[in-house]
């Protein structure tokens, strides 16, 4: 799927947004692939997605947006019912699972399967292409590419946080907190502290200092992460591969980035060209 897009951009030209020919695809059919989205109704289900994802929709195309997507879902389980394919969703359907129960956790498997990488993918890129140390790392040692994304993973965050909800009385970092009291956990904050990270602001692909919270902790982690790790490494090592003189084809401060009530940071679109 990696290599399909790379040639989409190489024979476009020699600029191109990472965003939409590379970051957003690959991700996309590969969730959609695991779930069984047909190939035929992803890109209408992607842009209902991002619409209800992006964080700059009005109330009236969120709405309508999401409940696109939940009628989808629906008519999508229903199929799997009716005939199984070689899917998760249809896997699930061989279970006590109620439609409704099918429907939602199809939705949040599919959001999030398809905004974070994504926006890991893009964010990551445009971090490396601002730090060319890091890069010219890279491409010279692909070997790094375990340690580069739990490093991007780390330095970027692109989720923003979750709450707990304090079971019993405790005191943490000289706090008070008592039974009952909901908390508000910053993954940035935790990924960023001095006190666990040496140089917590700069970007080390080499850093040895590991057990970022990108994918939180405890029973509520992320269980899609293996699936992000594996879409990070295949598809940033055949990128800077594929291109060694990718660069920006604007000044970074002009590249447009997500508005801070987005759900998942990240950027709206990434100017990139390659070549002499």
């Amino acid at each position: 799927v990696t290599a399909e897009h790379l040639d989409a951009m190489e024979q476009a030209g020699t600029t191109a947004d990472l965003v939409t020919a590379f970051a957003k695809p690959i991700p996309a059919v590969m969730i959609c692939e695991l779930l069984g989205v047909p190939y035929a109704d992803r890109g209408s289900f992607q842009e209902n997605i991002d619409k209800f994802m992006s964080g700059e929709t009005s109330d009236e195309e969120l709405i309508a947006a999401y409940t696109a997507v939940q009628t989808y879902l629906a008519e999508l389980v229903a199929a799997k019912r009716a005939e199984p394919t070689d899917d998760i969703l249809s896997e699930l359907t061989d279970s006590d699972l109620t439609d409704e129960e099918l429907k939602g956790m199809s939705l949040i498997l599919l959001a999030a399967g398809l905004d974070t990488t994504t926006n890991m993918l893009a964010l990551g890129t445009f971090a490396l292409l601002r730090n060319p140390a890091q890069l010219a790392a890279l491409r010279a040692g692909p070997e790094l590419i375990d340690s580069a994304v739990e490093e991007l993973l780390r330095y970027l965050s692109v989720a923003k946080g979750s709450v707990r909800v304090a079971l019993e009385d405790v005191e943490l970092g000289g706090q008070s907190i008592k039974a009952g009291t909901t908390v508000l956990l910053s993954y940035n904050t935790a990924n960023r502290d001095p006190e666990r990270f040496s140089d917590p602001h700069l970007l080390d692909l080499r850093r040895q200092d590991g057990g970022h919270l990108a994918f939180s902790h405890g029973v509520h982690q992320c269980l899609g992460q293996q699936l992000a790790r594996v879409e990070m490494r295949v598809a940033l090592t055949a990128l800077v591969k594929r291109f060694p003189s990718l660069r920006l084809a604007v000044p970074a401060d002009e590249v447009a980035l997500r508005p801070e009530s987005a759900d998942i940071y990240g950027v709206k679109s990434l100017p990139v060209t390659w070549g002499a």
